[in-house]
C-alpha cells in the first residue's frame, strides 16, 4: 500500500467527462442521422470536457509515474545526486504548474469581473475557466506525492 492515496478523484472525474463526451457526440450523431441538423451545445461542452479529461488524465499520470521522461542520467547516478536531480526536476515542474495556477486563476478572476459570455451557448466563460487553476492544484498536490516516492524509492521499477 502506498503511503500517499491514488488519484481516485481525477479518475472519477475525467471517467466522467470521458462518459458525458461519449454521450453528447452519440446524441449529435443520432440527431444529425435522424434530423440532419446538429445539437449547438455539443461543441462547446466537448471542448471544455476534453480540457478537463486531459488535466484529469495528466494528474494520474504524475501520480502513476507515467509521464515521459529519459532516465538515463537518472539511473547513472549515485544515490545523494540522484536526488537532488529528482528534487530540481520536481522544482522545475512545480514552477510551470504554480504558473499556470496563477494565470489561470487571475484568467478566470478576469472573466467573472467582465461578466464574459461563452460565443456558443451565452454561459458565463469564468465557468469553464475555473477547472484550470483548480486541476493544476491537483496535479501540484500528485507532482508532490510523486516525489515523495521517488526519493524514497518507490517507482523505480515502474514505467
Amino acid at each position: 500500500m502506498k503511503f500517499f492515496p491514488d488519484a481516485r478523484p481525477e479518475r472519477w472525474l475525467g471517467a466522467l467527462a470521458l462518459a458525458i463526451i461519449s454521450l453528447i457526440s452519440l446524441g449529435n450523431v443520432v440527431t444529425r442521422y435522424v434530423t440532419g441538423g446538429s445539437l449547438a451545445f455539443t461543441e462547446e461542452f466537448s471542448v471544455f470536457l476534453l480540457v478537463v479529461l486531459t488535466f484529469t488524465g495528466a494528474s494520474v499520470a504524475l501520480r502513476r509515474n507515467g509521464h515521459i521522461r529519459i532516465g538515463l542520467l537518472e539511473r547513472a547516478l549515485p544515490d545523494v545526486p540522484r536526488r537532488v536531480l529528482i528534487l530540481f526536476q520536481g522544482l522545475c515542474t512545480a514552477v510551470v504548474l504554480g504558473l499556470i495556477i496563477w494565470y489561470g486563476a487571475k484568467l478566470t478572476w478576469q472573466e467573472y469581473q467582465w461578466e464574459s459570455l461563452s460565443p456558443g451557448l451565452g454561459l458565463p466563460q469564468w465557468w469553464y475557466l475555473a477547472w484550470l487553476p483548480l486541476l493544476t492544484t491537483a496535479m501540484l498536490v500528485r507532482l508532490s506525492q510523486q516525489a515523495v516516492d521517488r526519493l524514497r524509492g518507490r517507482l523505480d521499477d515502474e514505467p
